[in-house]
């Protein structure tokens, strides 16, 4: 969206048109994920045709979401970004295969990464609240790729090792939110640090 310098002038204009597409485009992968794709996805998880088109309609609905909150960010710091997460989580998936074929489970990671989500969620308030300036935006990115970089590392071992062969779009839905994470963190610590 952010190369298309029209759709990019339509959501900045700050229209009632753009304002409502905005809100929409923010909200559809709250209201898809939580009614429409996510709750049938529990029971239609091992029914092939049907997971793979709730699997493509989340995908849309997030990949609209992303590209939105890109809008305004420069070009070149999208593509660095993008290229970091690339590496990062290529890395971190062979990293977590040579691992596993080691006998290493990263299964104790749970509790830590539920209480490194909640402070981080609280951080976020509190810059929110409070604002403090660019640094504290990027200390927020830092950590947060941090987070979801040990998140990549969680639930690529599960899906390793606790995932069955046929939940594999929850599985990739899973390390689909943490890619998604790590690139949106990368990316705020890149334009802080800009």
């Amino acid at each position: 969206m952010n190369l298309t310098v029209c759709v990019r002038n339509f959501f900045l204009s700050r229209t009632l048109a753009a304002l409502v597409a905005f809100i929409l485009i923010l909200i559809s992968p709250l209201l898809v994920a939580a009614s429409a794709v996510m709750l049938p996805m529990v029971y239609y998880r091992k029914k092939h045709p049907v997971n793979m088109v709730f699997l493509g309609i989340f995908t849309v609905c997030v990949s609209l979401s992303v590209g939105l909150g890109c809008l305004t960010k420069r070009g070149p710091i999208i593509f660095e970004a993008a290229g970091m997460t690339l590496v990062v989580v290529v890395s971190l998936t062979a990293y977590t295969f040579w691992a596993g074929r080691r006998g290493h489970d990263f299964e104790f990671l749970g509790p830590f990464l539920f209480a490194a989500c909640v402070i981080l969620m609280l951080y976020a308030i509190v810059i929110i609240l409070f604002p403090m300036g660019k640094t504290a935006v990027l200390v927020y990115g830092c950590i947060a790729a941090l987070i979801f970089s040990a998140f990549i590392i969680y639930d690529t071992d599960n899906l390793i090792k606790r995932y069955t062969y046929d939940e594999y779009v929850a599985a990739s839905i899973t390390l689909y939110l943490d890619i998604i994470n790590l690139f949106r963190a990368i990316l705020m610590a890149l334009e802080a640090a800009d």
